[in-house]
């Protein structure tokens, strides 16, 4: 699936709520913090048993996310802590929205493999590049195989979240399946990367 791989092309889904952040000449950092904000809100929203307004904050949230480097861009304002704040606020909307409802709706050794599935399958990313390297880096994004590695990341944890709410009045299942589903997708897509760094790099020797 991969939807991160897809990135150049969904620009045109969200660039018109870019242009008219770029064009208000607001700082990234601030769209950054509003999608947090958008996030938390998600989270108590879906802890409160309120999954289909929770999903649309998460919505709101998902793409304040993808503005803020729109914005970063085209305005020439990116900046390093801008790139390491975009990191961390996507963890934090990660972890307290899938938390909120995998423990709301799921079981809590489910709970505990989604959220911590979703969160290393991020940052085993920061890692490898830190500790391997990386390929290229070309306006703030690191070009590397392994970004088109892994086929469930945050997209479609995000995707699968929001269509399990929208039918969750239906069925007040949905949303347990769903965490279930993202559970093992995400530790599936996990063990991908491991085996892809082992394959390339598991012969190579620190000298």
């Amino acid at each position: 699936m991969n939807i991160t791989s897809k990135r150049d092309a969904l620009k045109k889904l969200y660039s018109p709520f870019g242009w008219v952040f770029a064009k208000a000449n607001v700082s990234p950092n601030v769209i950054t913090l509003l999608a947090v904000i958008f996030g938390t809100l998600s989270a108590v929203l879906y802890f409160s048993k309120h999954p289909v307004i929770g999903a649309f904050f998460l919505s709101v949230s998902g793409i304040l996310d993808l503005c803020d480097g729109y914005v970063a861009v085209n305005n020439k304002r990116a900046t390093k802590f801008g790139a390491v704040f975009d990191w961390i606020a996507d963890k934090w909307v990660d972890g307290f929205v899938l938390g909120a409802v995998a423990l709301k709706y799921a079981n809590e050794w489910v709970a505990l493999l989604a959220v911590v599935s979703t969160m290393l399958h991020t940052f085993i990313k920061p890692v490898a590049y830190a500790e391997i390297g990386y390929e290229n880096r070309s306006t703030g994004k690191i070009k590397d195989p392994l970004e088109n590695t892994g086929f469930f990341g945050r997209p479609e944890t995000f995707i699968f979240l929001f269509l399990s709410s929208i039918f969750y009045p239906w069925n007040h299942k949905v949303l347990t399946y769903g965490v279930e589903f993202i559970a093992v997708m995400s530790f599936l897509s996990l063990l991908h990367r491991l085996v892809y760094l082992y394959r390339k790099y598991g012969k190579e020797y620190e000298v």
